[in-house]
């Protein structure tokens, strides 16, 4: 299988996330990804990319996101990646707890755990790795 990585670098500007949703719908395309499936990879990699935009960047637009993608054998793998100072991933609050429930933010790491089949936080939290199995 010839090697296959794909990448996007854009400012953290929010409506630049329609980017990335293009880039997603090509690949799903591309790789005859199931419909439930294509929903999983769009909500959490572009989740991954707010999150890295508002809470990693901050909205500074002289800074970047960078998303790749490498497709494997039997899955296909994003890697979203900041310029912020990163975060204590390891010590989140539960989205899903009585004093959380009502609040409006505080559920994207939490989505993307449970539509990823594997997710990885590297350097800090700067940069958060997404892995979706391929259906059989």
């Amino acid at each position: 299988m010839p090697f296959d990585k794909r990448m996007l670098t854009f400012p953290s500007k929010t409506e630049n996330i329609s980017l990335v949703e293009s880039l997603i719908d090509n690949l799903c395309d591309e790789y005859k990804i199931t419909e439930d499936n294509y929903g999983n990879i769009l909500v959490a990699v572009t989740e991954a990319v707010t999150n890295a935009i508002q809470h990693g960047n901050k909205n500074d637009q002289s800074k970047c996101i960078h998303v790749s993608f490498e497709p494997e054998e039997n899955a296909l793998s994003f890697s979203i990646s900041d310029e912020g100072s990163g975060f204590d991933y390891t010590n989140l609050p539960d989205p899903t707890s009585p004093e959380n429930i009502e609040k409006p933010n505080g559920r994207g790491i939490f989505l993307m755990k449970n539509l990823a089949d594997e997710i990885e936080f590297q350097e800090e939290g700067k940069v958060v790795k997404l892995r979706f199995l391929k259906a059989s």
